[in-house]
């Protein structure tokens, strides 16, 4: 059994034990409880007939015989009275009247005349001034048969001249006891159900970081060394990760009709541009000059249209991943050096110059082929924008626990409307001197790609001309050699 399992259970265990606590201290104290509300209405029947029986009671001579009608009438009264689902069909109220020597001189039911009741707690007690109570079985060993009787003093002249004890049959009770030992049995067992479903319910959400934890715990056993801030990274990362499945699983279907609507929209110039062009072309008498040129129209759009939708493909796969499945220590000035390379090579036909200040050695952790791609990105720009004969600088500057990588071009930097749309898909700025437009995915790729590494990009202007784009990304110690 794992251990994940053993926690579970223990807590389900300590649950029960605890609901088994309570239910064993409810249902205990369900029979007292019912005992003392009967005993309170026994009391104030005791002290009435005591009044009746005083108001008959002439020179310290008990007088009883005016409760032999009345209850003979009492004990013979038909009726019905549904009571928390019981029905009572009579009366099972008992009285007793006792004179000062003890000896029973009425009895409601007839049975008990002239017994002597002076030993019983209840009648010694009231002839002594005092409130007892008792519970007797009528029958020796049965306690079905058992009564509870209330004694109070009958007085005459300011003296106690007899006692009226009144009993109630604890069979009358106990069935009212027995219904609410169910349903406490039933509320009992269902809220232990309700838990019990509640806990398995929970259980994916308790389970899950147990085995994130231990997940993370073989990871930092696989490393050389144990990093803090890459722990709290991964939490983060890991939080970060399903409020993304979250949101696409409530976004969904917006999402993709809006990219749908957003690629629709893209194409729509491209198109059109490729229709005019197949039309004009089918016209009689064009100079071969201009059917070449707009046949070069045709390719021209069509590779716009494939570039757009690769690229689309491209950062759509990438917003899937949502994480990295595999990372690896990357260092950035080998990476940055290669980059640097390529791009001189590029901006070579415009006089470009590009300046690389990589710095010490710097690592992070990822996928160095995303890494290279997101730099080129903004090399790439930044070589668009640039006029002829300028220089893009490629700057490494670690800070703190992160490293930047900073990419500055001298270009016409970004106009105050477009400051806070450029991450935006299809969005794209015209570049200098050919007013061509991109497809507007290269700066949402970046950034995606910066999320995966738990990074950012920001793309803003210089205050000495141009605009900088900025990676920053966590930095890690680097591996042992």
């Amino acid at each position: 059994m794992s251990r994940r399992t053993v926690v579970f259970v223990g807590i389900l265990l300590v649950y029960a034990l605890g609901v088994g606590v309570l239910m064993y201290r409810l249902l205990a104290d369900i029979d007292p409880r019912y005992r003392e509300s009967a005993e309170e209405s026994l009391v104030e029947t005791a002290h009435l007939l005591a009044a009746q029986v005083e108001q008959h009671s002439v020179d310290g001579t008990l007088d009883a015989e005016a409760l032999r009608p009345v209850f003979r009438s009492l004990y013979a009264r038909s009726f019905s009275a549904r009571i928390f689902g019981f029905e009572k069909t009579g009366v099972e109220l008992q009285a007793l009247v006792i004179g000062r020597d003890g000896i029973v001189v009425f009895d409601s039911l007839g049975q008990r005349e002239g017994e002597d009741f002076s030993q019983w707690r209840d009648v010694r007690g009231a002839l002594a001034g005092e409130y007892r109570a008792r519970t007797t079985p009528k029958i020796p060993g049965d306690e079905l048969s058992s009564v509870m009787y209330v004694s109070a003093p009958v007085r005459s002249a300011g003296e106690i001249v007899g006692v009226v004890s009144v009993g109630k049959p604890v069979q009358s009770l106990n069935q009212f006891v027995a219904a609410a030992r169910r349903k406490t049995m039933v509320v009992g067992a269902t809220s232990v159900a309700a838990v019990l479903l509640l806990a398995l319910i929970l259980s994916l959400w308790l389970v899950r970081p147990f085995g994130l934890i231990a997940d993370y715990a073989r990871y930092v056993r696989s490393q050389r060394s144990f990093s803090l801030p890459r722990l709290g990274r991964r939490a983060l990362g890991t939080l970060g990760a399903a409020y993304d499945e979250m949101r696409d699983a409530l976004a969904g279907r917006h999402y993709v009709a809006d990219y749908v609507q957003t690629l629709t929209h893209e194409l729509k110039g491209p198109l059109s541009a490729i229709r005019g062009a197949a039309e004009l072309i089918q016209e009689p008498g064009m100079p071969e000059a201009d059917r070449q040129r707009f046949s070069a129209n045709i390719g021209r759009e069509t590779q716009r249209i494939q570039e757009l939708v690769d690229r689309m493909m491209e950062l759509a796969a990438l917003e899937q991943r949502r994480r990295l499945p595999k990372v690896e220590p990357v260092a950035l000035r080998p990476l940055l050096e290669e980059l640097a390379a390529s791009a001189e090579a590029s901006g070579a036909a415009r006089g470009l110059h590009i300046e690389l200040a990589a710095g010490e050695a710097t690592w992070v952790e990822g996928e160095a082929f995303l890494l290279r791609r997101a730099v080129g990105n903004l090399v790439a720009n930044a070589i668009e924008f640039s006029p002829e004969g300028a220089s893009v600088r490629i700057e490494l500057a670690p800070r703190g626990r992160s490293v930047d990588i900073v990419v500055r071009d001298r270009g016409p930097g970004i106009p105050d409307y477009a400051d806070q749309r450029v991450f935006e898909k299809f969005y794209s700025l015209a570049r200098p001197g050919t007013n061509k437009r991109s497809t507007g995915l290269g700066l949402p790729f970046v950034k995606e790609i910066a999320e995966l590494h738990h990074g950012r990009v920001t793309l803003r202007n210089h205050e000495g001309g141009g605009a900088v784009a900025t990676l920053s990304l966590p930095m890690i110690e680097p591996p042992p050699a």
